[in-house]
């Protein structure tokens, strides 16, 4: 029996990742502490952005890539929200042009200045209103300039402070036109181009774009995976019970168009899945991680194939490679470290330093700073 049968043939078998000394590490960062299952940072090759403790409303941190060290207590924030932020996301085509989707029911696009803040920014280029209820995913389209999808996840706010539980009133039993909306905006003009009512009977995890950005799809507490078609406002294909577990679950487009979902199994066991949309009877791969119960955060990188899972609070990163042929989902290796993470930024390819062999780098979140971890192919 030949070698090659036995072990695999794969570039990224011995990707290891590594973190950043620390004085390259940026210090002393309230991180957000809503509960809110969000990367909670986002990065492009100029700036990374961190959602922050805010007192009286929400506000996220714009550091230049550069600005490495302790952050000082008074450096300036994006502060033009009157509740908590929830998700983040730089635009792909404008490296100055962040959006973000708070509790307080509205979408913001922020301009950033060329060498970053040097005051705080209240206010946005435009507000983008026609959600009723808080809106936990911001996503840029992948392909077309300017378009914005934001995604309302309904269900009554929680009560904050000393009140008791009494005096918060019971939210009405599935309100019409519960906001389980999905909208796209043209995010220059802050004119609404569609609007996806009615798809989702409840909470939304997430939404991922597929790869030329003609359809999105979206995980939701239905335990439903659907592939959407924006244009016509309908749903193409859909997945009933793609994972048992009543836990959060995500799913993401990869580039040829299958979809990878992270979610849980009825014995709360962490799985992770590999569907073809063309047919959701049964998945084309499953596999059964541990029985931890963060959410997985799953981060794909369309031009190695490689996608890297983060569990929220565990202390490591897992990678797998997917492939054409079974088991297409091949684990690869874990990155560990001694502290838990409390969100993930992923860096785009072009802000990755290639003459290093660096394949991806996550900008992890602690409770007061942000690690960079680089992930490197060995090359002699």
């Amino acid at each position: 029996m030949s070698f090659r049968k036995v072990v695999r043939q794969s570039k990224f078998r011995h990707v290891f990742g590594q973190p950043v000394k620390t004085e390259q590490c940026y210090d002393d960062i309230r991180v957000s502490r809503v509960t809110w299952d969000s990367t909670f940072c986002a990065v492009n090759p100029s700036f990374v952005a961190i959602i922050v403790e805010a007192s009286g409303g929400g506000a996220f941190l714009v550091l230049p890539l550069h600005k490495t060290g302790r952050i000082d207590k008074s450096y300036p924030t994006v502060c033009g929200h009157t509740g908590p932020v929830l998700d983040i996301d730089w635009c792909p085509h404008n490296d100055h042009v962040i959006a973000s989707g708070s509790e307080d029911c509205t979408v913001m696009v922020w301009q950033i200045p060329e060498n970053g803040l040097s005051q705080p920014l209240t206010e946005p280029v435009v507000v983008l209103e026609g959600h009723s209820k808080r809106v936990g995913i911001v996503t840029w389209h992948p392909t077309a300039r300017n378009v914005l999808l934001s995604a309302g996840t309904g269900g009554p706010r929680r009560a904050r402070g000393g009140r008791r539980a009494a005096e918060v009133t019971p939210p009405p039993v599935s309100p019409p036109g519960c906001d389980n909306v999905v909208l796209i905006w043209n995010g220059g003009t802050a004119e609404e181009l569609y609007r996806l009512d009615g798809l989702h009977p409840d909470l939304i995890y997430s939404v991922s774009w597929s790869r030329d950005g003609s359809r999105f799809c979206t995980a939701c507490k239905d335990k439903s995976v659907r592939v959407i078609d924006p244009r016509r406002g309908t749903v193409v294909a859909e997945k009933e019970r793609a994972h048992e577990g009543a836990r959060p679950m995500r799913a993401i487009f990869l580039a040829d168009g299958k979809i990878f979902t992270t979610g849980f199994s009825r014995m709360s066991e962490r799985q992770l899945a590999l569907w073809d949309p063309e047919n959701l009877e049964e998945p084309m791969g499953l596999q059964e991680l541990d029985s931890s119960n963060g959410a997985l955060l799953p981060f794909y990188d369309p031009d190695t194939n490689v996608v890297y899972v983060c569990g929220k609070g565990d202390s490591s990163i897992r990678y797998f490679e997917i492939t054409e042929e079974p088991p297409y989902i091949h684990f690869l290796n874990t990155f560990t470290s001694k502290e838990p993470q409390r969100g993930m930024g992923w860096m785009p390819k072009r802000g990755l330093d290639v003459s290093k062999c660096e394949i991806a780098r996550f900008y992890k979140l602690h409770e007061r700073k942000c690690e960079p971890i680089i992930m490197t192919v060995p090359r002699k």
